[in-house]
């Protein structure tokens, strides 16, 4: 059965598209908007807020971002030392913005992330202090917790540091921008030696991470963007090596604020059990199924790193690897340790610390590691907020990942709206009949029979822009995929 909207002009579809938007806005609870008495409070805090004694203002900082960032929650800046290497990070040091029981501190807690929606970000905290008076945006002098790393040779962690500071980023980057000025040899880059060095840490950490046994999983994403008709487009973004060493970086950080909270015995952390044979060998047998059979004794770290997403069996594959990596939560601890603190895709335990501006846990984590790295006893704030954060962020993710996918369903519905019955090269990446389109880059379900990896051609039976669904039918499968026997 196809179902077709009939007859809706281009601006008749984006403006369908803008009231399924704005539903998605209107729903969410809480609301949007932050209240009088929360707005006034942030404005008050960022106009009064004292900067730290400490003058690291000479350090030449960079953020890379995306392009249309403006809540920059990290700085790094990088240079040689010796052998090894010195790795500076700076995060925005938004505790200096919340008073502990405030207006300010209630209403974060409440929201708990921000929301990234197509035409609007849903901030945890008001642009007062998440996209001025906190970010650390460019030539503006601001506060931070400053990480200091010591690496030897090997890109190891030989010491650590943690002090707050007033630094000054010298420029905003965005991802595709130091790529290319990398892979073009560029020399008299911002931030010194930062970019090129980062270049040579990023690898090295990640050796170290398969070292470990922790992986990373290589799926391509799917974002929103506005094009120069001011139309939303769905583009299909594979990661670019510099974000994989910049993650490396953050992991580190994480990494480093684990040991220190697991020493002290105080702290929240971000875990996830290791993966059961049962899943393990599902995995192992879909593996052999799509044609990259995992060689027995080989961590999967390895394995998911050698794959090529490029190829659609080793995409379909890289899908089915999220089966390895559930159970993702939080866990906080005052006093025992927990008996499992690692997290198993990083091999290693860890802790979210570096986004404390989009993320409420992180302001938290910043604050324990800052005290207990200069022997100062954790407040009773922090400490009474500890055991509510896990339920805090579960809840919040559940929010924020509800309504990213209905926004992403809406643009999908409004790209297919005129194309119901047309047909699309597609590859199928599960068991469940999720394929994703080559172009427009819509992952969607679509009814029929095949098998992960396959290559298929599929037909739009139904896209519904208010309802926020699309769905698709598999009309053949090619005769180069399906049998790889």
């Amino acid at each position: 059965m196809i179902t077709q909207q009939v007859g809706l002009s281009a601006r008749a579809l984006q403006s369908s598209l803008a009231d399924a938007l704005a539903d998605i806005v209107s729903g969410l609870e809480p609301p949007a908007e932050f209240a009088a008495d929360v707005l006034a409070e942030a404005e008050g805090a960022a106009a009064a807020v004292v900067l730290p004694d400490l003058d690291l203002t000479s350090v030449e900082f960079v953020t890379i971002d995306p392009p249309t960032s403006t809540d920059l929650d990290q700085a790094v800046h990088i240079e040689r030392d010796g052998d090894g290497f010195t790795v500076r990070y700076a995060i925005a040091d938004v505790p200096a913005f919340i008073r502990p029981g405030g207006a300010l501190d209630a209403a974060t807690r409440e929201r708990g992330q921000t929301v990234y929606l197509p035409h609007r970000r849903v901030g945890l905290h008001p642009e007062a202090i998440a996209e001025d008076a906190g970010s650390l945006l460019p030539n503006r002098e601001r506060g931070a917790y400053v990480w200091t790393f010591a690496l030897d040779a090997a890109g190891a962690v030989v010491r650590t540091g943690l002090d707050r500071a007033t630094v000054r980023s010298r420029a905003k980057l965005d991802y595709e921008g130091v790529q290319a000025a990398l892979d073009a040899g560029e020399e008299d880059l911002p931030g010194g030696d930062t970019l090129p060095l980062l270049r040579e840490i990023g690898p090295l950490r990640g050796a170290l991470e398969r070292q470990r046994g922790g992986a990373s999983l290589r799926i391509p994403e799917q974002e929103i963007e506005v094009d120069a008709s001011g139309r939303y487009v769905l583009v299909q973004r594979g990661g670019l090596p510099v974000e994989d060493w910049n993650a490396q970086i953050s992991l580190m950080t994480g990494m480093e604020a684990a040991r220190i909270m697991l020493e002290g015995r105080v702290g929240v952390l971000r875990t996830m059990p290791a993966p059961d044979d049962r899943r393990v060998q599902e995995f192992r047998r879909q593996a052999e199924a799509l044609g990259h059979p995992w060689p027995e004794g080989q961590p999967y770290g390895e394995f998911l790193a050698s794959l090529d997403v490029s190829d659609a069996e080793a995409l379909a594959l890289m899908h089915a690897a999220t089966i390895l990596f559930r159970g993702a939560d939080y866990t906080a601890f005052d006093g025992d340790v927990p008996d499992d603190a690692v997290q198993a895709a990083i091999a290693a335990p860890y802790a979210h610390t570096t986004a404390p501006l989009r993320r409420l846990v992180d302001r938290f984590v910043l604050q324990t590691c800052w005290d207990l790295v200069h022997g100062e006893p954790v407040p009773e704030s922090v400490r009474t907020a500890l055991p509510e954060l896990p339920e805090l962020m579960r809840a919040s993710g559940r929010r924020a990942s509800a309504a990213e996918r209905q926004a992403v369903d809406a643009v999908e519905a409004a790209l297919l709206a005129e194309r119901i019955g047309d047909e699309f090269d597609a590859i199928v990446i599960d068991d469940e009949g999720t394929v994703q389109i080559v172009d427009p880059a819509i992952m969607a379900k679509a009814d029929g029979e095949a098998s992960p990896g396959d290559r298929v051609r599929v037909r739009a039976a139904e896209a519904d822009i208010a309802e926020r669904r699309v769905r698709f039918e598999i009309t053949g499968v090619p005769a180069t995929s399906g049998d790889r026997s």
